[in-house]
């Protein structure tokens, strides 16, 4: 399995009352799981939510002591529709996936969830990825909630309040029969910290017990003319029941001072920030004692009108602080004091960043605007902050720009994907350039340098029905599509290769199996080669796309192989056949395997085993100086060394330490007919005698021919 293994740590999932939790956010998120008293959990993987599903496949001793069911979903789609067991039972249902993406997949199955309602308690633990560190595009889950009329709650980064809300969740889910979302972000996710625990509770009412007592509600199927009564029904009912529950267990939270002339509202997850932008404006202390009134804000929707109009009362203003956009909390707090006639003035946007992250100095900026707009006093303590505009206009800083090269994200060292792409620009250079749809995963890459291919991407294994429209057959040249086994299994069998067979689509289609959902966190998937004892693996992608009636299809089990991946392309590009071609190209995702192999490495050393190692490097008397080697495939341990020699300007192609020796640049080198300056080197551990002898008299060639070489030199030197 190349999963990251918490076989240590989901032990403290068995903690019990009054006992002491310490660890990431992710267990601490599991352990309330466990402790609310869960029937079932699902998800699919994806950043930054993707190690809960590594800890409940490591927990399933845990779970089957509860008698608590996980699934690891094909998709999110998957996920979603596995909460409908809540719809009809009283069952306590989990699922998790990575946002906004996942939300996207999964919307259709919200949607219905949502409509009829729920008789169980139903969360969505969505992993908010919004900000600079994202892969995604930048939207919230806010919009989802909203649309759906799902509750959502963004809790206040600290353990304790994670987990009770959680709790508190699963119960505000049933007692307005609505399923909740619950959003982490990413620096909640990795976030440590402690709480005291409870003991885990089995589910009172089991996934055997609704199998054996089946039961069926007419007004919770949508149907008409039940579905036109959920629409009044949400409003009539679950949202005011939603609200009282809400304001009842004081699900938001107060800070400071009750009395102000400002005051501050803001998203859970904001929290950290905002004390950390008031402890730099003087206005708080590391621990969150803080001067200005604060309402926190772990339920943002729905908005809990008589706290924030109550909050506001008496206040000359108030700052809403919302991370990203649009203003939805900022138009529904207007509405809501507007409504009141509560005259405090409404400030957010004006002040902070309509968009992006709210990073503490974006925060501290608009605090600081507001605070002199509208309560200058207080800042009368304030330490001095340097002007970031200042200091990023000073031109010491505008050279660094201009010097320090920028660092896009891009392949691994040894990356399997890395000669599949070189394969594509060698085949370029003969047929010319080819529309190419990419995907997202790891070969996303492939649309910076040095490749520079791809020109669309719209989500999780839909790289080939991205190239629909330029399926007709004709004498152009042909699209190629790209996606990942990850993407194939997520949803790309069906929405592209079935598709593209049904309708006899004329383009290529390349399949990247690296054995494992590589670009999610390495989880196994239908087609891993591992052996996993909890899952179904082995089972070959050749015989899905077989079996949904494709005809040409070719399979490149080793990607560094260039020259048969450029052949097997230009191929693919030219044949007469009739339909789709399609390429598997397969070789185990290098991260993942050296996360296998190394630790297997080291112990063979360890135990005095003998052990070969390939390293390559580059010969600098053979190197000429082109970089070619370089620009076919921008491997990171590929780099440039200058030469001491007078004569040669040019420096010479260098391969550092990180190399781990999967020799694709050699093998571009080859099927590119460039150099062969490549050489492979093998470092033996622990020699045997056979090793040494050989080493011995290797060396003593070497030294006979260097002396000779020496000495021919120095005859010519003397003539």
């Amino acid at each position: 399995m190349a999963e990251r293994s918490f076989a240590r740590e989901v032990e403290h999932l068995r903690l019990g009352a009054g006992e002491e939790f310490r660890g990431e956010a992710i267990l601490a998120i599991t352990k309330g799981l466990l402790q609310s008293g869960v029937s079932y959990v699902g998800g699919y993987q994806g950043s930054p939510i993707s190690h809960l599903m590594d800890v409940l496949s490591d927990a399933k001793d845990v779970l089957g002591e509860l008698g608590v069911n996980f699934q690891s979903s094909a998709n999110e789609s998957t996920a979603a529709a596995m909460l409908s067991a809540s719809v009809m039972y009283p069952l306590r249902g989990a699922v998790a996936w990575k946002s906004t993406v996942g939300t996207n997949v999964a919307s259709d199955a919200l949607a219905n969830l949502a409509s009829g309602g729920v008789t169980g308690g139903a969360m969505v633990i969505v992993g908010e990825d919004y900000g600079e560190g994202s892969s995604i595009m930048q939207e919230r889950t806010h919009a989802f909630a909203m649309k759906s009329q799902m509750w959502l709650l963004d809790p206040r980064p600290d353990h304790a309040c994670i987990v009770d809300l959680i709790e508190k969740g699963f119960q505000l889910s049933e007692v307005s029969n609505t399923p909740v979302m619950l959003q982490v972000r990413v620096r909640t996710c990795h976030m440590h910290g402690s709480f005291i625990c409870k003991d885990n509770v089995k589910p009172a009412f089991t996934i055997d017990d609704a199998r054996n007592h089946p039961r069926r509600d007419l007004g919770r199927i949508v149907l008409p003319p039940a579905a036109y009564e959920h629409e009044h029904e949400k409003i009539k009912r679950r949202m005011p029941a939603a609200i009282d529950f809400v304001r009842d267990h004081k699900l938001n939270e107060f800070f400071g001072p009750e009395e102000g002339k400002v005051g501050i509202i803001l998203q859970g997850g904001m929290y950290n920030n905002v004390i950390r932008a008031l402890q730099y404006l003087g206005l708080s202390d590391a621990y969150g004692n803080t001067q200005i009134p604060l309402y926190v804000m772990n339920v943002t929707y729905p908005m809990i009108d008589t706290e924030v109009a109550a909050f506001a009362a008496g206040k000359d203003a108030v700052l809403m602080v919302e991370e990203g956009q649009p203003e939805y909390l900022e138009q529904a707090l207007n509405t809501v004091l507007r409504r009141r006639d509560i005259n405090a003035k409404v400030r957010g946007k004006d002040v902070l960043p309509m968009a992006g992250d709210y990073t503490t100095h974006a925060i501290m900026q608009g605090v600081q605007t507001f605070l002199e707009e509208n309560d200058p006093r207080l800042l009368g303590n304030r330490p001095p902050v340097p002007d970031a505009s200042a200091v990023l206009a000073d031109p010491k800083v505008e050279k660094l720009k201009s010097v320090v090269p920028s660092r896009p994200p891009g392949l691994c060292t040894g990356c399997p994907e890395r000669p599949i792409f070189a394969a594509m620009k060698l085949v370029n250079e003969d047929l010319g350039e080819h529309h190419v749809s990419a995907d997202i995963g790891c070969h996303l890459f492939s649309i910076l340098p040095p490749f520079n291919l791809g020109a669309t991407t719209m989500g999780f294994g839909l790289g080939p029905a991205s190239t629909s429209a330029f399926g007709a057959k004709s004498d152009a040249k042909r699209s190629i599509a790209v996606m990942g086994d990850g993407g194939f299994w997520h949803n790309g069998l069906t929405s592209g290769i079935g598709n593209a067979v049904y309708n006899k689509h004329d383009g290529v289609f390349l399949i990247v199996d690296n054995f494992y959902s590589s670009a999610t966190g390495g989880q196994d998937i239908l087609s891993s080669r591992a052996d996993n004892a909890n899952r179904s693996t082995n089972n070959p992608i050749i015989d899905a796309v077989k079996g949904v009636g494709a005809k040409w299809v070719r399979e490149v089990d080793r990607t560094y192989d260039v020259a048969k991946m450029r052949d097997t392309l230009h191929e693919a590009l030219t044949t007469t056949d009739e339909g789709p071609k399609i390429i598997i190209a397969s070789s185990e995702c290098m991260l993942n395997k050296q996360r296998r192999v190394k630790p297997q490495i080291a112990k063979r050393i360890k135990d005095g085993k003998r052990v070969v190692k390939e390293r390559f490097g580059v010969d600098e008397d053979v190197c000429t100086g082109d970089h070619a080697c370089i620009r076919l495939s921008g491997c990171p341990s590929l780099s440039v060394k200058q030469l001491d020699d007078p004569l040669r300007d040019d420096p010479v192609a260098a391969i550092d330490n990180s190399c781990v020796a999967c020799g694709n640049c050699g093998e571009v080198s080859e099927a590119a007919a460039l150099c062969p300056s490549f050489y492979r080197a093998e470092v033996i551990h622990n020699p045997t005698a056979w090793d040494r002898f050989k080493a011995k008299l290797s060396m003593g060639v070497i030294r006979k021919l260097q002396k000779r070489r020496l000495s021919s030199r120095l005859t010519l030197e003397a003539a």
